[in-house]
């Protein structure tokens, strides 16, 4: 089964697949540890099997553990996401993403912003 939306995941789901990208490839014992406010080992299990279910994991045996890992890089995952985000709460509307961002996030650094500044002088550079 081809990966799905990271829409598609539970809080606990999203929260196993950061485990899973920051360390690439985890056992459940491995992702149990990482997690906040951990569940038992069994519903780690679980919701790795689920993962796979949907396309987002896969495993490999290593001897007796299955090691976990993403089955789509980070960042595709990442703009895959952002573009569903966008498509859902924001009516395809970039714009309204970015405000909604800045206006949520009053700590922005002015590096940051600046960073912003940037790439939207680029876009608007390369006639977007």
């Amino acid at each position: 089964m081809a990966a799905k939306t990271p829409l598609d995941l539970s809080r606990r789901e999203r929260q196993i697949m950061s485990v899973l990208y920051r360390l690439g490839r985890a056992t459940a014992a491995e992702v149990l540890a990482e997690l906040p406010d951990p569940p038992s080992y069994s519903a780690v299990r679980a919701h790795l099997r689920v993962l796979e279910e949907k396309g987002h994991a896969k495993h490999e045996d290593d001897g007796t553990r299955y090691v976990f890992r993403p089955t789509v890089p980070r960042d595709r995952a990442r703009r895959g996401a952002l573009h569903d985000m966008v498509q859902t709460f924001f009516d395809g509307s970039a714009s309204q993403a970015v405000a909604a961002l800045l206006e949520a996030d009053p700590s922005i650094s002015k590096a940051e912003l600046d960073r912003l500044m940037k790439l939207i002088e680029q876009a608007r550079a390369e006639g977007r």
